[in-house]
């Protein structure tokens, strides 16, 4: 489900939008609704221009799409039996379902975050199956509790070396790695994700400094001349790698 094909809507007008939309709309986003959430698709540059800008530096905020998260001693047995090969190391992440991640923070701590088209409901069947009886784990309401960007491009290292004390260059951090760290003195979890070819990471914290990192990666990434773009750029990339196969 491209974002470009559907139509602009006002953030205001779905139950959920981002932590930072009203940032959004001042920098020019253009929104569309994927799922119950209104996502940014793109800002004032054009569809090539955007892409260009994710290979190079780029961030894109993915905070209104589907995540979960599950919580207890037994939480990577449970999603093992909702069939996620889940391995037994903390700090990695495993893909899943059509496009979603399972990102193990601890021996009982899963996040699982969506695919970021939107398309796959592997998050809501989970949810779904969790049950009180005999639980050993417990659902954790991510995507209420914690922002999500993206941010991709080659010189992503170089900027993330400004604000964040991990080497997170791909010699260093290898695909699907984890660090959860301190990025611009706010606690975050860093995912390698690369989308196609493209060096990407996903970035979470708590949804009350999502406005404040905001500003920090963006001052960050000044000096490289990059900014925010929109899902369709990502959708791009992923899909020039699908044709390329």
């Amino acid at each position: 489900m491209a974002a470009s094909t559907e139509t602009t809507v006002a953030p205001t007008s779905l139950p959920r939008r981002s932590f930072i939309y009203r940032e959004l709309e001042r920098a020019g986003a253009r929104f569309v609704a994927i799922g119950d959430g209104a996502v940014a698709a793109g800002f004032r540059q054009t569809p090539a221009q955007e892409v260009a800008a994710a290979r190079k530096l780029a961030i894109v905020d993915l905070s209104p799409l589907p995540r979960t998260g599950f919580k207890g001693p037994g939480a990577a047995d449970w999603l093992r039996g909702r069939k996620l090969k889940i391995g037994d190391e903390s700090n990695c992440a495993w893909p899943c379902g059509k496009g979603s991640l399972a990102a193990r923070l601890a021996p009982g701590e899963v996040l699982i975050l969506g695919s970021i088209d939107g398309s796959d409901r592997l998050w809501e069947r989970l949810d779904s199956a969790w049950t009180r009886d005999g639980a050993t784990c417990w659902p954790v309401p991510r995507r209420e509790s914690s922002f999500w960007f993206m941010v991709t491009g080659e010189q992503a290292p170089k900027m993330f070396a400004k604000v964040c004390g991990v080497d997170l260059r791909p010699r260093s951090f290898a695909v699907h790695r984890i660090a959860q760290t301190s990025v611009a003195r706010t606690n975050c979890i860093v995912i390698r994700a690369d989308v196609g070819e493209t060096l990407a990471y996903h970035v979470l914290g708590d949804s009350a400094s999502a406005g404040y990192l905001w500003g920090c990666l963006l001052d960050a990434m000044d000096e490289f001349a990059a900014g925010p773009v929109g899902l369709d750029a990502l959708s791009s990339l992923a899909g020039s790698a699908a044709r390329g196969k």
